[in-house]
């Protein structure tokens, strides 16, 4: 079935369907890794957003059950160059195609990623449209251009938990945890597991009040989609529990943290994301490579709070990737240390902030 994507400048890109049919708008931004689509496309980061994967050959190893990072796919479509029908995986248990056509989602193929990706690094991230429906080049680039884009746009409450629950223990638990979903990835929550803690996922409105009730260790700000601008409601709950206990922030939850320090966030032009960005700890003078999926950024001019100190930068654009209060049990990074793609370089990080709960 012909596709067309177009975006909102109007350049076009013409493909095939896979998977889906129907038409649907987003950002349009490109992953590099490659391996991992099928982590990529249920994780609640990339709600809104129509992914393009960089390299060329996707699903050769199918879906499986055990490697998903929500509970459902939360991408607004997929763009392959080649998709591959017949995935070859002990653990495969369906196709790509399957899956996306079981959630109702478009995967679209044929697209040339490689001119894809080029104009998006050079003329920013932009809203698109796919059709398998309407193949008119200027009528789809008007509904691109209407459409609602992210900047402003509250996405997390599309994505959060709509009630507390318990993650299941792995072994022991010695500290209890509450995860701030903002759109938490699973893997989180595994690793937190895995070091023994016993951890409740708790909805993104949560008050500071319902939190303290839980009695925690510590305190967990998720990843999550979006411009981080919107959640007043999250940094209000924050900046009320910064101090009472020791806080770790991931990705948005970086960024929550930052505006909760008084900091301001912006737009990057085509965002980081993929397995292979090289971000440099500041406290160690180690270079890690990191998992990373993100479209905003803390602006470091703006932090004018003397006892934030930053702690990682990325190495591509020297973006703040990490940061720590220098008196309080108060840390966070813009990348992913659990990974879930991509390399483990980071996974120190979960040890850290149990190291701040025995203190």
């Amino acid at each position: 079935m012909k596709a067309l994507l177009v975006l909102e400048d109007g350049k076009t890109f013409y493909g095939t369907s896979f998977a889906g049919e129907g038409e649907i708008a987003g950002e349009v931004v490109f992953n590099t890794g490659m391996t991992g689509y099928q982590e990529i496309i249920t994780d609640p980061s990339y709600k809104g957003q129509i992914v393009t994967m960089t390299y060329p050959l996707i699903g050769n190893y199918g879906i499986n059950p055990e490697d998903i990072e929500s509970g459902r796919i939360q991408v607004e479509a997929l763009v392959v160059k080649e998709y591959e029908s017949f995935p070859s995986n002990w653990r495969s248990r369906m196709t790509l195609a399957e899956y996306l056509d079981q959630e109702g989602k478009i995967g679209i193929e044929g697209i040339d990623t490689r001119a894809l990706t080029r104009h998006i690094r050079q003329a920013g991230a932009m809203k698109g449209v796919i059709s398998t429906k309407d193949l008119d080049p200027r009528s789809l680039a008007e509904k691109a251009r209407a459409s609602q884009g992210l900047v402003g746009r509250d996405l997390v409450k599309e994505v959060s938990c709509k009630a507390a629950y318990q993650w299941p223990q792995e072994k022991r638990a010695r500290f209890k945890v509450v995860v701030l979903d903002c759109g938490m990835k699973f893997h989180i929550a595994r690793s937190l597991a895995r070091r023994g803690c016993d951890v409740t996922v708790v909805p993104a409105c949560s008050t500071a009040e319902e939190i303290r009730s839980l009695n925690p260790h510590g305190i967990l700000i998720s990843n999550g989609p979006g411009d981080p601008e919107p959640l007043a409601y999250a940094v209000r709950t924050v900046r009320s529990l910064i101090g009472d206990f020791p806080i770790f922030g991931i990705c948005l939850g970086h960024q929550v943290l930052g505006l909760a320090f008084g900091a301001k966030t912006f737009k990057l032009k085509f965002g980081h994301r993929g397995a292979n960005h090289p971000v440099k700890n500041l406290l160690t003078g180690r270079v890690e490579i990191t998992t990373q999926n993100h479209g905003f950024c803390v602006d470091g001019d703006s932090i004018k709070d003397p006892e934030i100190e930053i702690t990682h930068i990325n190495l591509n654009d020297r973006t703040i990737e990490g940061m720590r209060h220098r008196s309080l049990p108060v840390f966070s990074v813009q990348h992913h240390p659990e990974a879930s793609p991509g390399p483990h370089d980071s996974g120190y990080l979960f040890d850290e902030f149990i190291t701040l709960m025995e203190r």
